[in-house]
């Protein structure tokens, strides 16, 4: 067995052990009379997006999020590299994408007004999140950015839509980690009852955040 091969089982493994933790206690649901956000989770028939309202962001965590000044909200997106930044990817890059351990990025669009009139034909699921799971939600996603000798994390280039970029992910992407699962895995973090295992289509994931969540708009 080689070094890389070697190197794809461990991360694996770790991925596996990972995937059947248990969220943190405490965080959620927020208590009644505790302090609370609403995230949304924005539906794009193959993958989700996670929409944060930007003034709920802490702010010594995620600094990237101060490279969008003017927007209200953003969403977030996560998924293999090749794919995600090609408008019309062709098979030889979706089966890269689903077989092999492949680069990612992360996929940020600032927008201003209501989730339901900037994604008018997605289904959007809204979950409210303690303080703390908010924090630790945002944790994550700072997190799985690439940063260069200088601790940077600079744009690869303009999003897929609206008003976003494009950065590299320190993370890899493969068929045990599609974005749907990195999704499953940031909603954990913030104590929601989700395991990425089974969580790696879009409609699975969906169905389950709408058991603790609240279908704000449905499929058209």
């Amino acid at each position: 067995m080689g070094p890389r091969q070697f190197r794809i089982i461990i991360v694996l493994l770790s991925l596996l052990l990972f995937a059947c933790a248990s969220p943190p206690k405490g965080l959620f649901p927020p208590g009644p009379d505790e302090p609370s956000a609403t995230i949304y989770l924005v539906s794009h028939g193959w993958h989700a997006g996670i929409v944060i309202k930007r003034a709920d962001i802490p702010a010594d965590v995620w600094p990237q999020h101060n490279e969008f000044p003017g927007a209200e909200y953003l969403e977030v997106g996560w998924g293999d590299k090749d794919y995600y930044m090609t408008p019309d990817p062709g098979l030889g890059i979706t089966l890269k994408a689903g077989l092999l351990p492949t680069a990612s990025v992360l996929h940020v669009v600032g927008f201003t007004g209501p989730v339901t009139r900037y994604f008018p034909r997605s289904e959007i699921i809204g979950v409210d999140l303690s303080i703390a799971g908010l924090e630790r939600l945002c944790r994550y996603i700072e997190n799985s950015y690439a940063r260069d000798e200088s601790a940077t994390s600079r744009p690869l280039g303009p999003s897929l839509y609206g008003d976003g970029l494009f950065y590299l992910s320190r993370e890899s992407y493969h068929v045990f980690n599609t974005c749907n699962a990195w999704t499953a895995r940031a909603l954990r973090e913030a104590g929601c009852p989700i395991r990425p295992v089974g969580n790696l289509r879009i409609d699975t994931l969906m169905n389950n955040v709408a058991k603790f969540g609240s279908v704000i708009q449905s499929r058209p």
